[in-house]
């Protein structure tokens, strides 16, 4: 398949603006305490996988895609000049997956210092829920708007008197201060600033989407609109399906999203504390189902491909990246044994090297999957060779 060669110009500027000055960097001994041992792709039983293809596309899609609200540090690993390169070569006719990967990437097993422990692979996945653009009985829970006082802080980024653990601000005509916890917005402490985009069922729903970052809505009249992330109030996250276990309410085993939520639902007085313990708190903006086969843009403004998108730690690797993910798959097809997927999402549960978040679909079945995925598995990364003229990474 050809891609029209307009756009791998757009995203060579955003990569290269990254780049360090004078040759392209050196690939790094390691990353985030963890080694890079370099690894023959003949040495990775099953590579690239069943569908290369799928793999290529979420590539070229990340490629494609406008730079991220919140720029990566410049020093996380994948040199952008040869990563542009990469994505140029994708932008043209590409006949075999395969060949693109083993010719454009060297694969490096990411070993960390605990020898014999694997990584850990969890699984997200898009909710679907039903709502309204109108409050009404059914519908009574808002979902808010990013507001226009919010103040994003990227990696390492602070503000005046900010305790630097925060990632968010609130911007005051005095400067800058704390943005509120959850139970203060909840409480109404955004006053005028809290502008409802969509109403959902109760607090729990609200919630299961703020757990995933976006979903899909169904509004009364059949239309299905998508609710995307547009920031977060910086405070620390808090699981409530873990606070649930660690009060004995339900037990761990056997602990489904459906199961959690059900729970929250039939205890509306604990689950008001519970949800409240998480001061975290995400806002919206609405956006168009524009291809339903496809999930949601993930932190690299890439719609998620599902089992091939991977959420993995931007402080460290750069988006765009493959990965090999080493071992079987809940769900795998015979005789697989990895699956080439890319880092395309982050989140604030998904940190250090050997970490990754699969995206997995939209709808109940993916949240079944997503639940039940939580898995010690091997990471290997794949990194860009030299763009032509440079050296090695």
């Amino acid at each position: 398949m050809t891609i029209p060669r307009t756009w791998p110009g757009a995203v060579t500027a955003t990569l290269l603006a990254l780049a360090p000055t004078g040759a392209a960097a050196a690939a790094p001994a390691m990353v985030g305490g963890a080694s890079l041992t370099p690894v023959p792709f003949e040495d990775l039983p099953g590579f690239p996988g069943p569908d290369a293809d799928a793999a290529l596309g979420a590539f070229r899609r990340v490629c494609a895609a406008p730079a991220p609200a919140l720029p990566q540090p410049a020093v996380v690993a994948g040199d952008p000049a040869a990563l542009s390169a990469a994505c140029a070569a994708a932008g043209g006719d590409v006949p075999d997956a395969t060949t693109f990967f083993r010719t454009h990437f060297d694969p490096f097993r990411i070993e960390r210092p605990d020898a014999g422990r694997a990584g850990f692979l969890t699984g997200y996945f898009e909710p679907e829920l039903t709502g309204s653009l109108d409050p009404g009985p059914d519908f009574s829970t808002p979902v808010l708007a990013r507001p226009d006082d919010l103040v994003s802080l990227g990696p390492g980024e602070t503000r005046p008197g900010l305790d630097p653990t925060l990632r968010a601000a609130r911007a005051t005509a005095d400067g800058f201060s704390p943005y509120p916890d959850r139970a203060a917005i909840e409480d109404g402490g955004l006053g005028a600033h809290a502008k409802p985009i969509l109403w959902l069922r109760d607090a729990v729903d609200l919630l299961v989407l703020q757990v995933q970052g976006s979903g899909r809505v169904r509004l009364p009249d059949g239309r299905a609109v998508r609710v995307l992330y547009d920031g977060r109030n910086g405070r620390p996250y808090t699981a409530v399906a873990k606070l649930i276990v660690q009060e004995g309410h339900l037990p761990l085993e056997g602990l489904t999203l459906a199961r959690w939520t059900g729970w929250l639902r039939a205890h509306p007085d604990i689950a008001k504390r519970l949800i409240r313990a998480n001061a975290a708190y995400i806002f919206f903006r609405l956006a168009p189902v524009e291809d339903p086969a496809l999930g949601p843009p993930g932190a690299a403004n890439a719609p998620l491909k599902p089992g091939h998108s991977l959420a993995v730690d931007a402080g460290l690797w750069r988006y765009g990246l493959p990965f090999w993910l080493a071992g079987p798959l809940p769900g795998a097809g015979p005789g697989e044994t990895g699956r080439l997927v890319i880092a395309a999402d982050t989140g604030s549960a998904i940190v250090g090297p050997a970490r990754g978040d699969l995206f997995v679909g939209t709808g109940a079945q993916a949240g079944i999957a997503a639940g039940n995925l939580r898995d010690a598995i091997g990471f290997v990364v794949l990194l860009p060779k030299a763009a032509p003229g440079g050296s090695p990474r």
